[in-house]
């Protein structure tokens, strides 16, 4: 059965850290592009960042360039988003997707590219 849980959500103040998995069953992580959102109440879901499964490249949006670092273990079958310098407009709800139909494929930063979601995990930034 296919599953992606995220986890590593929490209260964090600002200027802190955080590392958010998505660890997937059912499938292998490393043969799909991943993509990294996140979302607030009222607002639509916003792109963090994505791996291409082709190249292992990875992109960013401008909000977080510099300061988040995607990556993944194969061998853990997980993918992992490292945020530093965390800032109060980066609280949200973070998910992690992937694109089934993109075998090898490459990412992009649009959700619905992307046809298979984690349940999510909160983050909150505040002092």
């Amino acid at each position: 059965q296919l599953q992606l849980v995220e986890s590593g959500g929490d209260l964090v103040q600002p200027g802190g850290s955080l590392r958010l998995s998505c660890a997937a069953s059912g499938l292998t992580l490393d043969y799909y592009p991943i993509g990294w959102f996140r979302q607030v109440p009222g607002k639509e879901r916003e792109a963090v960042s994505c791996i291409n499964s082709s190249d292992r490249r990875i992109y960013y949006s401008d909000s977080v360039k510099g300061r988040f670092t995607a990556s993944k273990d194969i061998a853990k079958n997980t993918a992992y988003l490292q945020m530093n310098s965390l800032k109060p407009e980066d609280t949200a709800v973070y998910y992690c997707a992937i694109d089934r139909a993109a075998l090898l494929g490459k990412c992009g930063l649009t959700p619905r590219q992307y046809d298979y979601w984690g349940q999510g995990t909160q983050v909150t930034v505040s002092s």
